[in-house]
């Protein structure tokens, strides 16, 4: 992420938009199950909140220093782990939930996204969910995504992405034409 996008998401600002605007819309109806997989948390402010409510969590990021950092501040009870979420090191069926928040479009192509979501159905056990969201494309999106990694998700096809990705029961919805979310199981 450029330097304008890292001061953006480690804020305080931004730790209660995601308090009290993403998640509470993100996961809305989507029960939080006992075993919560977060992927790229980043900074961990959505760990932070889904952590007072998952009895057992693990979030997984790719980037060495940011994952350092969330051992470091996270609650105890929340597991980091080092890694990339298109290859993730947990076996098949190890989680109840599995979450992400607006970190798909920092994957870097298309067919990354796909094998991150293919690795999130294998990851989740039977009768699980997958939820999460996204933003979508807008000037000021792309102006804070200025020399850095941005491969939006396609609303109109994204259900389909994630039923090849073997998920059942797919729902996706945009609000505003500013965020996609969506839940899967």
């Amino acid at each position: 992420m450029n330097l304008l996008h890292n001061r953006i998401c480690r804020s305080a600002k931004w730790f209660r938009t995601v308090e009290d605007q993403v998640l509470p819309w993100a996961l809305h109806g989507v029960p939080l199950g006992p075993r919560v997989l977060e992927i790229g948390p980043g900074f961990g402010a959505t760990t932070r909140v889904l952590a007072r409510d998952a009895p057992a969590m693990t979030a997984v990021e790719i980037n060495p220093k940011l994952a350092a950092h969330l051992r470091r501040t996270l609650p105890a009870g929340v597991t980091v782990v080092e890694g990339d979420g298109a290859a993730l090191p947990f076996p098949d069926g190890a989680f109840d939930t599995v979450v992400c928040f607006t970190m798909l479009h920092h994957v870097p192509s298309a067919e990354l996204q796909d094998r991150l979501l293919a690795e999130a159905r294998r990851v989740l056990a039977g009768g699980g969910v997958f939820a999460g969201c996204d933003s979508l494309p807008s000037p000021r999106f792309r102006l804070l995504h200025v020399a850095d990694t941005m491969v939006p998700v396609d609303p109109a096809t994204f259900p389909d992405r994630l039923r090849t990705a073997g998920f059942t029961d797919v729902k996706v919805s945009t609000v505003d034409n500013r965020r996609l979310r969506f839940r899967a199981s």
